[in-house]
């Protein structure tokens, strides 16, 4: 029986599907998102996909052996602020930690800044008498009486799930279990999530705030892994649900669902993941990658074919989530992002269309333009072959809408308010790629872009025209990319330990034990897999005084822990502060505050096939009128799929995949490898 694997992502618009077959083939689709049940579109996009194997929804879950899966549930309760009425109970007169924010605010220019929607208001954030030193021993015993009124109180406020948040308690978590088993006796229908499980390290601050975010999101994601798994098993399928998470990795629902705040940007994650492979494949260690899709435009910044990833100041809809995640910077840019004239001035996004009702040119109500109605009108889509032809756009009523809400208010020509669309998504998508290699010290034009979603190729050689970029990648994948990438990613395992001590006094045997500690731990979640493990080690370090720690490596999990190795990870912190903050005082000893361990489990991933390869000329099938440089000119038009692996295409011109569309401006050049890839060599 053949077997497959799926990888689904979830966008705002759409979700995105890759089915690879057992030669490695990729079959990609798309369905709209549906978002009050984000099930219900995953279901009715397999049985699309399966419908394109000539199969039933549940013949094809049967010979599926692994689905993995990014969701947007958590970012969308996040958005939408509907997540959980969320309470927390924390050590007596520490319960203003999540409003103080370490005097953070976003915008230290904006005095009128409001503070973000309270996930626990203060009459939910509830002290009580306990305390423990920094060791971990008992100063103030816990008040169970306090904390038993505390439960009832909580529960008379409607509270469906609660933080735990003690001092210390990542050192001793006595307390914080013995408020579960509290709650248990209290409430037992109230879920309780204890900060030393979410993020056992300090500061206070990043602790709180990581655990009231898990708490607040932790319940509806519940339900939605739960009810989609479901769902899934009554239509036959028996193999591995995966779900994708921040870090990069991949995880089952029972793990996944002790800490379900490492769902946030799981979705961006999965094409990074994919970037990196495509990028070290096509001997591209450094560059840029970019996903523009419906709602969002999502990037970030590789070296040596690496994403970065951040273990603490990540802030994510204005609460900070300080575990593991890929440094994604998302703004709301994309094809679905809505044009308006506020002022005199046109804006465009972030606000969006989405899925439901989406552009004018969807048909389906729209009334206000947006990118992919300017991209119409400028003739870079066909409204006949949109979404692989699941989709046909409409024309009627798009040039006028742009004319009286965007031309008309700016005194232009329809056609170049269209245009000026365009080019204000590609500004803002290029300032945001300025923002990333400036906070990293970096010179976009030394990178390549990776470009992929759905409307990224329309929208890519004029990004990195923009900013001096000479090489852009496109895989023949792009439309689907993200979900491809979830299918290329590794089981990970994230562990954190609390050790505060000045590095050079730090005990070797602790250390040592730690480690073993957090292995046996990660080990035990993987052990019903064979592939092999690789162990990372890292030490959290600063100097003493410094707030905020930098994780250092410190070698493999084959090295024992020595006096040489702990002198080599302390000079290795002095060259990364140096790295990020242009100074380092190498006379000073630093404070080691912690120690983390990612274990990696290699999986099995699919190998794509190479593509056929041809040395004829590639010939277009058609022309039409697309706008390039200040008037329509008459651009040939080739068909993707009809491409092979070594043909030349020369712009202008336009490239129609079956989910996307590849934009050459005048003087871009574009080659497809035999990885399915367009590299395109752009004319500055």
């Amino acid at each position: 029986m053949r077997s497959y694997a799926v990888g689904i992502d979830v966008g705002g618009t759409f979700t995105d599907f890759v089915l690879v077959r057992p030669d490695g083939t990729v079959v990609p689709s798309k369905h709209p998102t549906t978002p009050r049940d984000q099930s219900e579109g995953v279901l009715a996009g397999l049985e699309r996909v399966a419908a394109s194997e000539g199969l039933s929804l549940p013949d094809l879950l049967r010979r599926t052996r692994r689905i993995v899966h990014g969701t947007t549930t958590a970012d969308n309760t996040m958005i939408e602020m509907a997540g959980a009425v969320t309470g927390l109970i924390t050590s007596a007169g520490h319960r203003d930690e999540i409003e103080l924010r370490r005097g953070f605010k976003e915008d230290i220019w904006d005095p009128a800044l409001p503070p973000p929607p309270p996930i626990a208001p203060r009459r939910r954030r509830l002290g009580v008498p306990e305390r423990l030193d920094f060791e971990g021993n008992v100063l103030v015993p816990l008040d169970e009486e306090a904390v038993r009124a505390a439960l009832r109180r909580l529960k008379k406020f409607g509270t469906e799930s609660v933080a735990v948040v003690f001092l210390f308690s990542f050192v001793n978590p006595t307390h914080e279990r013995r408020v579960r088993e509290i709650a248990r006796e209290e409430c037992p229908e109230m879920a309780v999530w204890l900060s030393h499980e979410v993020l056992p390290a300090a500061p206070e601050f990043e602790r709180t705030s990581t655990t009231l975010v898990n708490a607040y999101v932790g319940p509806k994601i519940e339900r939605y892994v739960r009810h989609l798994a479901e769902r899934l098993q009554q239509h036959g399928y028996r193999g591995e649900f995966l779900l994708m998470q921040s870090n990069g990795g991949m995880m089952g629902p029972d793990y996944i669902l002790q800490r379900p705040v490492t769902l946030l940007s799981s979705g961006p994650t999965g094409g990074v993941i994919a970037a990196c492979r495509v990028g070290d494949a096509a001997g591209e260690q450094d560059f840029i990658c970019a996903d523009m899709g419906g709602t969002s435009y999502d990037v970030c910044l590789v070296r040596g074919a690496e994403p970065e990833i951040k273990a603490g100041w990540n802030w994510h809809h204005r609460y900070l989530i300080a575990l593991p995640m890929v440094q994604v910077h998302s703004i709301g840019a994309g094809g679905g992002s809505l044009a308006r004239v506020v002022s005199g001035t046109l804006q465009v996004g972030p606000q969006s269309a989405g899925a439901d009702p989406g552009p004018i040119c969807y048909g389906r109500g729209g009334t206000v333009p947006t990118v992919t109605d300017a991209n119409l009108l400028l003739g870079y889509l066909n409204p006949e072959t949109f979404c692989g032809g699941a989709m046909k756009l409409q024309t009627a009523g798009v040039a006028e809408a742009i004319e009286e809400q965007i031309a008309a208010p700016l005194g232009l020509p329809v056609v170049e308010a269209a245009y000026g669309i365009y080019r204000l998504v590609n500004a803002n998508m290029a300032n945001a790629i300025r923002r990333i290699s400036a906070q990293r010290g970096e010179d976009p034009r030394h990178f390549a872009l990776v470009m992929y979603g759905g409307n990224g190729p329309v929208h890519a050689t004029a990004q990195a025209r923009e900013l001096g970029i000479q090489r852009v990648i496109v895989p023949k994948t792009s439309p689907v990319f993200s979900a491809l990438g979830l299918l290329l990613s590794d089981r990970i395992v994230d562990e954190m330990r609390s050790y505060i001590v000045p590095a050079a006094e730090a005990n070797l045997e602790r250390i040592q034990a730690l480690f073993e500690e957090m292995e046996r731990q990660a080990r035990a979640v993987l052990s019903r897999s064979r592939e092999r493990v690789e162990l990372r080690r890292f030490a959290h370090m600063c100097y003493p005084g410094q707030t905020f720690d930098i994780a250092v490596p410190m070698g493999n999990g084959a090295r024992p822990i020595s006096r040489t190795l702990l002198q080599a990870t302390i000079e290795r912190f002095h060259d990364l502060h140096e790295e990020l903050h242009t100074y380092a005082v190498r006379e000073e000893q630093p404070m080691l505050r912690g120690l983390r361990l990612t274990v990696v489990q290699r999986t099995e991933k699919p190998v794509l096939p190479a593509l056929p390869a041809s040395r004829n000329p590639a010939r277009p099938v058609t022309k039409r009128q697309a706008y390039f440089e200040g008037r329509f000119v008459p651009t040939p038009v080739f068909s993707g799929p009809a491409l092979r692996a070594g043909q030349r295409v020369r712009g202008p011109a336009i490239i129609e995949e079956p989910f996307t569309t590849i934009v050459l401006h005048p003087g871009d050049t574009a080659v497809l490898d035999r990885a399915g890839n367009y590299r395109i060599d752009v004319a500055l």
